[in-house]
């Protein structure tokens, strides 16, 4: 085989190539494959973490049963949720199986929740202290955005299940929590 002009010059092309570069052959492909790891590498680590977009702003719809995440004022991704066993309405009291709704922020995220992760919202806000003080209750707390841990899978998108908190898959929840950073607004819808 010849390179260049067509003139070996009594070497072979590839002796030609490293005695140029002034490498050994095994040096020569361990620079390559070093250097073909390196780009692998920065494609597979790099690359997805400069190009994902952040949720800067979390929209729930209660009655469509949805989850959308925006960024930049378009939707990024939406999700299926389920919500507490009796979702219409406000939140007023603890037990009460509501999902709250109204304006508020993520919080917490708890990487260790019995519902795979979670993302805890700010509920209760003044408004709903203010509300279920003059009723004489407890406005109840701990309302999450969640997997399902050990729950059924088969029920997510068939019934509302939780005491109150939203819902997603475990794999949809591991999504949410690499885009949503703590401080992000939530707005909950009817």
């Amino acid at each position: 085989m010849r390179i260049g002009n067509g003139h070996s010059h009594g070497r072979r092309s590839s002796d030609n190539a490293l005695a140029f570069a002034g490498h050994t052959t095994n040096e020569f492909l361990y620079y390559r494959a070093m250097k073909l790891l390196g780009f692998c590498l920065l494609l597979f680590f790099v690359v997805p973490c400069a190009a994902q977009q952040r949720a800067e702003f979390i929209l729930v719809e209660k009655k469509e049963r949805r989850l959308t995440l925006f960024h930049e004022g378009a939707p990024l991704r939406s999700y299926r949720v389920a919500l507490g066993q009796n979702p219409a309405g406000h939140k007023l009291q603890e037990g009460d199986e509501r999902t709250p709704e109204g304006t508020y922020f993520i919080d917490y995220k708890n990487a260790d929740s019995d519902f795979h992760r979670s993302l805890k919202i700010s509920y209760p806000n003044r408004r709903d202290k203010t509300r279920a003080q003059q009723a004489g209750v407890s406005p109840g707390g701990l309302i999450m955005i969640h997997g399902l841990g050990d729950t059924p899978r088969s029920w997510h998108g068939l019934i509302d299940w939780t005491d109150g908190c939203i819902a997603v898959t475990d794999e949809e929840i591991e999504e949410i929590w690499d885009l949503v950073d703590l401080d992000t607004p939530i707005m909950i819808l009817p």
